[in-house]
């Protein structure tokens, strides 16, 4: 198989999908790697390291006419639609559920393609392995962002995190205690902020409790509860994500804003399926945040991109086996042989094979298996 790896276009984005590491094993498995000219040079990977591993280091048109699978990291851009040929293999983050993304589906469908979204790859016991890893990035960086645009001269009430002596901490609320969540909090509590997350399962507040040895505050989420904790909180965190790529919740609505302090922060790290917070819309690192009610939004749809080399490192490996399977195999087989795979594929050939989606946009959906018939 050729595998295609064009240079991301999103603003200020600078990942890449594959490494000169990735590059050997897809060469040493017999298949040829197309890597376009800079690809790789955000993460800090030259075209000299890439040629090296055994890929051809070509122009974007060369990519896209030659390759039998377009390997990315976000999803594609207008620009991209008209460069794909009719059955080509897209394998990338797509989160085509966002109500923003209707564009997008449309464009994916239309461009007759055979698309694997990362985010909705999951395995059998419920994980999302191509997730995970830009899920502990982007937590992390959710305190480390909201701690900066807390900040007087980023806008913010002007607050230390972890208080100094005599001063108390700022209060952190982190809604949804998964991948994201619990990276956000240790990196809240690791700060010395005060620390509450929130989550509408007790055991996995019970387990948060135990993992953090009782450093953080756990409330079980309803909407009651959501609005009084966020009410005199510094900084929230919005850490929900549902499964199948479908579009997030709002749980924090328009009105609640008023309650909140002026200057506090609200991150949206569920802004690729839509946002978390009623408020919420995509915003980019060259201008990351607005106002409103006083309150601070950041809402980057591509957050992990701005420390692109540790993402790169860390989305390539997780997303390197499943990536090779589909080269020795062929899509097909591959899907038929893996049930996580399978739960990827979100368009085939001009069909939408996700419900989800299909739901989200109320647009015709067809089961994979009987499009692949």
């Amino acid at each position: 198989m050729i595998v295609g790896v064009p240079k991301e276009i999103k603003n200020e984005e600078y990942r890449v999908a594959i490494t000169p590491i990735g590059v050997k094993e897809f060469v040493r498995a017999g298949h040829d790697v197309l890597v376009e000219m800079g690809a790789g040079l955000g993460s800090g990977f030259t075209d000299e390291q890439y040629a090296a591993a055994g890929a051809q280091v070509v122009p974007v048109d060369e990519v896209f006419s030659r390759a039998d699978m377009i390997y990315k990291v976000k999803e594609p851009l207008p620009g991209e639609y008209g460069k794909f040929k009719p059955g080509q293999i897209l394998y990338t983050y797509l989160h085509l559920a966002a109500a923003y993304a209707r564009e997008l589906t449309e464009g994916m469908l239309k461009a007759d393609i055979r698309g694997i979204a990362f985010e909705t790859v999951e395995t059998a016991n419920g994980s999302h392995p191509l997730l995970f890893p830009m899920s502990e990035v982007a937590g992390k960086l959710a305190t480390q962002n909201g701690a900066i645009h807390l900040q007087k001269n980023h806008g913010g009430r002007g607050v230390l995190l972890g208080g100094v002596t005599g001063v108390p901490p700022a209060k952190v609320v982190v809604i949804g205690g998964g991948t994201v969540g619990t990276n956000a909090a240790k990196v809240a509590v690791g700060m010395g902020a005060r620390t509450v997350v929130m989550d509408n399962s007790a055991p996995r507040l019970t387990y948060l409790d135990d993992v953090f040895g009782g450093r953080l505050e756990t409330v079980l989420s309803n909407e009651t509860a959501i609005e009084k904790e966020i009410s005199d909180a510094d900084i929230v965190i919005g850490a929900v994500l549902l499964p199948g790529g479908a579009q997030a919740p709002h749980l924090v609505k328009k009105s609640m804003l008023k309650n909140m302090k002026q200057g506090s922060v609200m991150v949206d790290v569920a802004i690729d399926q839509g946002g978390c917070f009623e408020t919420s819309k995509p915003t980019t690192h060259s201008e990351p945040t607005y106002v409103i009610d006083g309150v601070i939004h950041y809402c980057v749809a591509n957050m992990p991109g701005a420390v692109a080399r540790t993402s790169t490192i860390a989305l390539a490996g997780a997303t390197l086996p499943f990536g090779l399977a589909i080269a020795d195999k062929g899509f097909e087989q591959a899907v038929k042989d893996d049930v996580a795979l399978a739960r990827g594929v979100n368009v085939y050939c001009g069909k939408l094979t996700i419900p989800s989606v299909a739901e989200a946009h109320d647009l015709p959906y067809t089961p994979l298996d009987k499009a692949l018939a």
